[in-house]
């Protein structure tokens, strides 16, 4: 049976009636499914937590014979994907599914998902392909220590701003004119570029290699190719191979900044000063200055110290 979790304020207030249209072709072709709503930030994540608790258990007490997986589909944006990445027990017979609803959804552009939730149901109801994804964790908060899984991205500086801004202003769940809501997106990202701060520090890349940065404006370790709604920092990135793609961006001028934050919205900025990229298993980060952290655009507060790591595969997830 499917288990669907559905954000119904996704893509401003859309989810909801997006869902109901869904609803009624699950319900035309007689395909027997539950359906959870979420009411807030964190709910996806306990349900999807209490859903899989017992899923090998079950498994074992089936007489030695495989129960049929379990299959969770997201229905939202990035964000409850996260949630429900973060929150499930990972298990052999788990298979995740997403319909991307609202703005550019990283993560589908990753999968090469349909951008029409009623073509996703279609692949989640006739799945050609179940991928073995990799995601990431981020460990953090040394007083109390935190863990995050991720799927897209886990990033500091930059993104992160701009997230806890467009949280601040309720910009998630706009339902006015298009035209207006690009309009203040673009101001409120204009402002983070402007009152963002750069810090020194350094990154250790797999225990092994150190690097040293001055004037580091964004650092984000991603498993797919873009981040932030379409922005290309890792073209390159493979969601399969086990490894992150770190890139930051390093310059004082903010007027560069900007050129390359234009650019990485159409193709790879890596080919301009201020901009590194490394791939890695492992990524220690150490600021002189705390700075916001967010992961698949949920921020996460303010940190100077943290580590990602990449898993391998773990991931069962249609395409």
């Amino acid at each position: 049976m499917l288990t669907f979790i559905v954000n119904p304020n996704a893509g401003g207030e859309k989810g909801y009636r997006i869902w109901k249209r869904m609803e009624r072709r699950l319900i035309k072709k007689n395909i027997a499914y539950q359906v959870l709503l979420t009411g807030g930030r964190g709910e996806a994540q306990a349900i999807a937590a209490e859903l899989t608790a017992g899923l090998n258990q079950r498994v074992r007490e089936a007489a030695g014979e495989p129960a049929e997986p379990m299959t969770l589909v997201a229905v939202g944006g990035d964000g409850i994907m996260n949630e429900v990445i973060d929150g499930v027990h990972l298990s052999e017979d788990l298979i995740l599914g997403f319909i991307p609803i609202g703005g550019r959804s990283d993560l589908a552009m990753g999968l090469g998902l349909p951008r029409r939730p009623e073509a996703c149901l279609k692949r989640i109801l006739e799945p050609k392909e179940i991928r073995r994804m990799d995601y990431g964790v981020v460990d953090y908060n040394r007083a109390e220590p935190t863990h995050r899984r991720f799927a897209v991205s886990c990033g500091c500086g930059f993104d992160a701003a701009v997230t806890q801004t467009f949280r601040r202003h309720a910009l998630r769940h706009f339902t006015g004119i298009p035209v207006l809501y690009k309009f203040r997106k673009f101001f409120l990202s204009f402002h983070c570029l402007l009152q963002t701060r750069p810090t020194k520090g350094y990154l250790v890349l797999d225990e092994e290699r150190r690097i040293e940065l001055n004037h580091i404006f964004l650092l984000s370790a991603l498993i797919q190719p873009t981040e932030g709604g379409g922005m290309h920092l890792a073209p390159g990135a493979q969601n399969t191979d086990g490894e992150m793609t770190v890139t930051i961006l390093h310059n004082r001028s903010k007027v560069q900044l900007f050129r390359v934050l234009m650019t990485s919205l159409f193709r790879n900025p890596t080919n301009y000063a201020g901009v590194r990229s490394y791939s890695c298993r492992d990524l220690s980060v150490y600021l002189e200055e705390p700075m916001p952290m967010q992961t698949d655009g949920e921020f996460c507060g303010m940190h100077a110290e943290y580590n990602i790591r990449c898993v391998r595969q773990k991931i069962r997830i249609i395409c």
